[in-house]
């Protein structure tokens, strides 16, 4: 069972890439139907079938790499809800011998909902709170598989530690703070605000004049043909960006404070390197963050920004786990 979460979780990896990847090329309505590719299992090839697919969908010709990117990802996507359900099926089997059965069942149920969230990324033309739920689903399906992971492994936390004690509450305060910015860096992400602020390190000269907050979280958007490429005034995408940069400050200082003080306090080689683990992640964020804007979204820094917020919420889970079962 430990094998097939520990393979779950690479699998979830590659599918979060693989979603920002699609996100970040344009290509969230590479096929506009789901789950299937302009009525086909896969991308339209034959000349026959692209004739087909263009006369079903004239307003979304084909376009065979947006079309494949798409479709690796589903694909993917698909494999691990399969693996989800194995594991789901066999906690239920195995639950006399004392093993987790909730959790498991709860991935799976996220799942579900993250299937759900795909078709309606497609049938409500890149909604942004969809577009934006879509990718909170794939971190929170990820999560959850790493926690399970942890709650299957034989895990011993080194006592002696008593000065920490108070900090495993810290660390859930962490882990909210961090999704908030993730899901702030999701809200500009589907609003196609991530170029909308040059300059370093809030914006260009004048941004607190454009701050308009009318609409910049308008979860439900006027009813639009496609929200692809975005629907806001400009004034609006500022002002999203502005809060996830300042999101951004908030959450680095905080984790920054809260790996030192594990640094300080701990008695045990265990915390230490779990916090160091930590800082380095988080420098590492900050570092691909300032890198979006200096090079102007470079799409390996965008893709590896997204994967890198993952592994920070899992330094910060084994963190605070390690904490609470060490109270």
């Amino acid at each position: 069972m430990k094998k097939l979460v520990f393979v779950s979780i690479l699998l979830a990896i590659v599918v979060v890439s693989l979603g920002a990847y699609t996100r970040l090329t344009h290509a969230g309505l590479g096929c506009p139907d789901w789950p299937g590719c302009y009525g086909f299992i896969d991308v339209p090839k034959t000349s026959e079938q692209i004739l087909a697919a263009e006369k079903a969908f004239p307003d979304r010709p084909v376009e065979h790499h947006k079309a494949w990117n798409e479709m690796i990802h589903r694909y993917f996507a698909g494999a691990l809800g399969f693996l989800i359900l194995i594991i789901a099926f066999l906690s239920i089997k195995r639950r006399a011998h004392g093993g987790p059965v909730g959790l498991p069942i709860l991935i799976l149920l996220v799942v579900i909902f993250q299937a759900a969230l795909g078709m309606w990324t497609v049938t409500m033309m890149l909604m942004p709170v969809v577009v934006m739920g879509h990718l909170l689903g794939g971190f929170t399906t990820l999560c959850l598989l790493f926690l399970l992971y942890l709650r299957l492994g034989d895990y011993r936390v080194p006592g002696g530690d008593v000065a920490l004690k108070k900090y495993a509450k810290f660390g859930v305060l962490g882990i909210i703070i961090l999704v908030g910015q993730i899901s702030l860096g999701g809200w500009t992400s589907s609003n196609y605000a991530a170029l909308t602020c040059t300059e370093l390190p809030i914006c260009q000269a004048g941004w607190m004049d454009q701050l308009n907050f009318e609409h910049a979280l308008d979860l439900i958007p006027p009813e639009k043909d496609s929200y692809e490429f975005g629907h806001l005034d400009h004034a609006s995408r500022l002002t999203i960006h502005v809060m996830h940069r300042i999101g951004a400050i908030v959450t680095t200082l905080y984790l920054l404070w809260f790996a030192i003080s594990i640094y300080r306090k701990a008695q045990s080689p265990f915390f230490r390197n779990a916090s160091l683990s930590l800082g380095f992640i988080l420098s590492v964020q900050v570092g691909l963050g300032i890198s979006n804007v200096w090079f102007s979204l470079p799409l390996s820094v965008a893709v590896s920004h997204n994967v890198v917020a993952a592994m920070l919420m899992m330094s910060l889970i084994t963190m605070t786990y390690s904490l609470k079962r060490k109270i």
